[in-house]
């Protein structure tokens, strides 16, 4: 991918130039300046980091509440979900958001995409709150603390690495999700995934072109996960390990 990006687009079906060609910077010139890539990217942008934040602001007292309350049925049912194909979730969605005339928005995309990240978010988060100590909750609420407030002053400082975990994976799902964003997106909020098949026509595809933006689009992802790596590893591994 990286490699087709860097040639011309007649470089790319010449056999004779597999590794010995010119490389070129002219495919991401073009990228940036003569497609809509650089509004996709602010689209994934907003999308990705709301759906996050917004699953986090759901999804973290809700996996304090299964933990806490023994909700495991709960839990399975959160499992379930995450087996169930999204086409599942999308008709009923697209027609009701149809009808409140929300295709086509911000809201539209983020809501959807909590369908992946919200369950995922809760079914990491419930193992960390379990390995966090009641006796620790306790001990705040015997010194004048209220559950609400021992929750946020000692459970979540504690399940900081599983709460980092949990979001990076959210934002990684939600930046690569392309079901929900082709369909409800529409063309007023088309996302990076979406924006790639601009490259892709009836007669001809411009392969040059779709492998920049290929290139691009995975580019913030990859630097992302390679540098929260040890903690995402390590958020798992607490989680799964402890208690």
């Amino acid at each position: 991918m990286i490699v087709s990006s860097l040639k011309a687009n007649v470089d790319i079906y010449n056999p004779d130039k597999l590794l010995a060609f010119t490389p070129t910077l002219q495919n991401y010139g073009t990228v940036l300046t003569e497609s809509n890539i650089p509004e996709a990217a602010q689209h994934s942008v907003i999308v990705a980091v709301g759906a996050t934040l917004v699953s986090l602001v759901i999804g973290l007292p809700a996996a304090y509440a299964i933990a806490r309350y023994s909700l495991r049925r709960t839990g399975v049912v959160l499992l379930l979900v995450r087996m169930l194909p999204g086409i599942t979730y999308l008709v009923p969605w697209y027609i009701i958001l149809t009808k409140l005339g929300l295709v086509g928005s911000y809201f539209s995309l983020i809501v959807s995409h909590l369908v992946i990240t919200m369950p995922m978010v809760v079914w990491i988060m419930i193992s960390f709150f379990e390995n966090v100590s009641i006796e620790l909750e306790e001990a705040a609420r015997v010194d004048g603390l209220t559950r609400i407030g021992a929750f946020f002053r000692i459970v979540l400082p504690l399940s900081k690495p599983g709460i980092a975990t949990a979001a990076l994976l959210s934002f990684i799902f939600s930046w690569n999700q392309f079901l929900f964003s082709m369909i409800l997106g529409a063309s007023q909020k088309k996302t990076l995934p979406v924006a790639l098949f601009d490259f892709i026509g009836y007669a001809s595809i411009d392969w040059g072109g779709l492998m920049a933006a290929a290139v691009l689009m995975t580019l913030p992802v990859f630097v992302f996960s390679l540098f929260a790596q040890k903690h995402i590893v390590a958020g798992l591994s607490a989680g799964a390990t402890k208690g």
